[in-house]
């Protein structure tokens, strides 16, 4: 334990008289854990926070407090020093390093419920450019009334798009993002609907309309479902509880006329 003490004090004086800078130190070596950065994390975090968000600073706090927590762990087992604990105090950093990343997927997760409910009425608003603009003049427009929630993923696909990628992969990469029910199909309509000529393209507009049409019913009757299910637990309840009550009350009318 006094092994442990001594590690800490230490460490605490090398921070605070800055023979170690903390932040240049971490901005010296991110770029070695820069392989440990999953591909979504960029994505997921300005889903979260906005596009405003540094990306950079918050990967580097992740890798700040898995360091912290692989050193705290060594310090304590330094006095049985053996390589299983090197291993275990590694996982702990580990963990902790994954932690941040976790809860942003479950947040994700959480929200796509959410993103089920909303993307038939972006969609509907969507029609409504496509039928005067090309596509991607249409998907560039709509970001900017679109919910929130879309908007980091449809800033990347019109990026793609203007860049010169004029494949289905932009699109297919959106629905990846996003995916809830029907986001794939209406995708690959997107994309066949911008290439498609002046003439055919007021009868995929038609289908377009037809499917978005469908998908927002789906979403009315969801709602709706919701809605009773969440009423009928209610109900449930308030059953249960008045039940309760009087059964209680009952019980202790009992027991005081047994008492006299």
């Amino acid at each position: 334990m006094i092994f442990v003490l001594i590690g800490i004090i230490l460490f605490f004086i090398v921070i605070y008289n800055r023979f170690v800078e903390p932040n240049q130190f971490l901005k010296e070596t991110q770029p070695i854990f820069k392989f440990l950065r999953e591909s979504d994390y960029e994505f997921l975090l300005k889903l979260k926070y906005g596009p405003d968000v540094d990306v950079d600073k918050e990967f580097g706090k992740r890798v700040r407090n898995g360091l912290i927590a692989i050193v705290v762990m060594i310090f304590i087992f330094l006095s049985n020093l053996q390589f299983i604990y090197v291993l275990f105090a590694v996982i702990v950093g580990f963990v902790i390093f994954k932690q941040p990343y976790t809860a942003l997927r479950s947040y994700y997760k959480r929200n796509l419920h959410h993103i089920n409910l909303m993307l038939p009425y972006y969609l509907k608003s969507l029609e409504i450019l496509v039928q005067h603009y090309t596509v991607p003049v249409a998907l560039s427009r709509s970001i900017e009334q679109a919910p929130e929630i879309f908007k980091p993923g449809l800033r990347s696909l019109v990026a793609k798009i203007e860049a010169g990628d004029m494949t289905v992969d932009p699109y297919m990469e959106f629905a990846k993002e996003y995916p809830v029910r029907d986001s794939m199909r209406m995708m690959r309509l997107l994309y066949r609907l911008s290439l498609g000529s002046q003439e055919k393209k007021q009868e995929q507009l038609m289908m377009f309309s037809r499917t978005v049409s469908s998908l927002q019913n789906k979403s009315r009757e969801q709602k709706y479902a919701e809605r009773l299910t969440n009423m009928e637990q209610r109900t449930m309840i308030m059953l249960f509880v008045t039940g309760g009550g009087i059964m209680l009350l009952m019980l202790l009318s009992m027991m005081m006329l047994m008492n006299f």
